[in-house]
C-alpha cells in the first residue's frame, strides 16, 4: 500500500496490477486514502489464467472489483494465453465483463503476434491493449509491428530489465549526457516510440525516479544505439505451464 500511495503522491496516475500479484486489496486502500477522484486515476488489473474457467472468471473479477474498491476497472487484461482453455470461450468471457460495465476497456497480456492476430479477428477489434515484456535487452519487435498494425497500444512490464539495464555501458553514457541514469534512458526510449510503462518500484525515491523522464529527449542516434541492445534477446520472464502461444 505504501508504494503505491507514494507513486500516487508523485503524480503517477496509472496503477496496475493483477489477481496473479496478490496485492489488489493493497492498491484498493491506497486508491481509497488517495482522495483523488475515481477518473484521476486509471487501473488496470489481469485475471489469473487459472480462472479462465467459465464457473470462475466473472466471478473472480467480481472479488477483484471487491478488493480494489471499485465498480469497474478500466482496462481488464488477460493475463496468459493458458492452452488449457479455448482462447474464444475465453474471450467472450472477457468480453461479457465490459458489456456488463464492469471494464471500461479489455485487453491481452503476453500475447505474441499469431495470438494478437487470432484474438483482434474474434473480438472484432475490441482488444485495445497488449502488455508485454518490454525493454532494451530484447527483442519485441515484431510485437511492435502486430500492435502496429491492428492500431492498439503495448505495454511494458519490466522495463528496466529487473535492474539490468544498471549494467550497460551505452546506457549509462547516453544517461550521463542527459544528466539522468540508465533506467531513465531505458524507460524514454521505451515512451518515445510510444509504449506505455509500468516500471516496478518501491521505494520512494525510485518511484521519483521512474516518472522523471519528460524533461528530456533521445535523438534519432541514441534511439538506435539503445535499440541495438535488443539483438541479444533477452527474455527475463517464463511462467510454467502457460504456452507463449495459444494452443
Amino acid at each position: 500500500m505504501r508504494g503505491v500511495a507514494a507513486a500516487l503522491e508523485a503524480g503517477y496516475r496509472h496503477i496496475d496490477t493483477a489477481q496473479m500479484y496478490g496485492n489488489e486489496a493493497e492498491v484498493g486502500r491506497a486508491l481509497a486514502a488517495s482522495g483523488l477522484a475515481r477518473d484521476a486515476v486509471f487501473v488496470t488489473t489481469k485475471v489469473l489464467p487459472g480462472n479462465y474457467a467459465p464457473d470462475r472468471f466473472a466471478g473472480t473479477v467480481a472479488e477483484s472489483l471487491d478488493a480494489l474498491r471499485l465498480d469497474r476497472v478500466d482496462l481488464l487484461l488477460l493475463h496468459w494465453p493458458n492452452p488449457a482453455f479455448s482462447m474464444e470461450k475465453t474471450l467472450e468471457l472477457l468480453l461479457a465483463e465490459q458489456d456488463a460495465g464492469r471494464a471500461r476497456l479489455v485487453g491481452v497480456s503476453n500475447f505474441e503476434p499469431a495470438d494478437l492476430d487470432r484474438a483482434m479477428a474474434f473480438t472484432a477489434g475490441r482488444i485495445v491493449n497488449d502488455q508485454i515484456e518490454f525493454h532494451p535487452l530484447v527483442d519485441r519487435s515484431a510485437e511492435q509491428a502486430a500492435a502496429e498494425r491492428h492500431g492498439i497500444s503495448l505495454t511494458a512490464y519490466c522495463p528496466v530489465a529487473r535492474g539490468a539495464v544498471a549494467q550497460e555501458p551505452i546506457l549509462t553514457a547516453i544517461g550521463q549526457a542527459h544528466g539522468k541514469t540508465a533506467a531513465q534512458v531505458a524507460l524514454r526510449w521505451a515512451v518515445q516510440q510510444g509504449v506505455i510503462v509500468v516500471p516496478k518500484a518501491s521505494s520512494p525515491a525510485h518511484i521519483a525516479a521512474n516518472i522523471d523522464v519528460f524533461d528530456f529527449a533521445l535523438d534519432a542516434d541514441e534511439m538506435a544505439r539503445v535499440g541495438a541492445l535488443r539483438a541479444r534477446n533477452q527474455r527475463l520472464v517464463r511462467v510454467a505451464g502457460l504456452s507463449p502461444t495459444w494452443g
